[in-house]
């Protein structure tokens, strides 16, 4: 679970992190937490964490989250790819898969 104290060291690594930006009490988070499980184990290269923005207000601000859940994609500290809302299994694979494609085509 991310937090104010670990949040930048994460999203600055050199590989893709997905973020998911959720709260306890959204029940389209709770939709999107077993798709996000279930891509963790098939995308080994990819780190996936959460943030409660409930719990780390100023950190969702920081981001312009508005709207729960938000998925924030970053590499080396930038976003290279997000998306809002619960989403089906196939549409999250197709944005991670998107992502991953910006980080290779950024390291040639």
């Amino acid at each position: 679970m991310l937090n104010k104290e670990n949040f930048y060291d994460e999203i600055n690594k050199d590989k893709l992190v997905v973020v998911d930006f959720w709260a306890e009490w959204c029940m389209p988070c709770h939709m999107l937490a077993p798709v996000l499980e279930k891509l963790e184990k098939e995308f080994k290269d990819v780190e996936f964490a959460k943030l409660n923005t409930d719990e780390n207000p100023e950190i969702a601000m920081q981001y312009g989250i508005f709207s729960i859940p938000t998925v924030l994609m970053f590499y080396k500290g930038e976003i290279v790819n997000s998306f809002v809302g619960a989403m089906p299994e196939s549409v999250v694979r197709r944005e991670i898969e998107k992502a991953l494609e910006k980080v290779k085509n950024e390291g040639n």
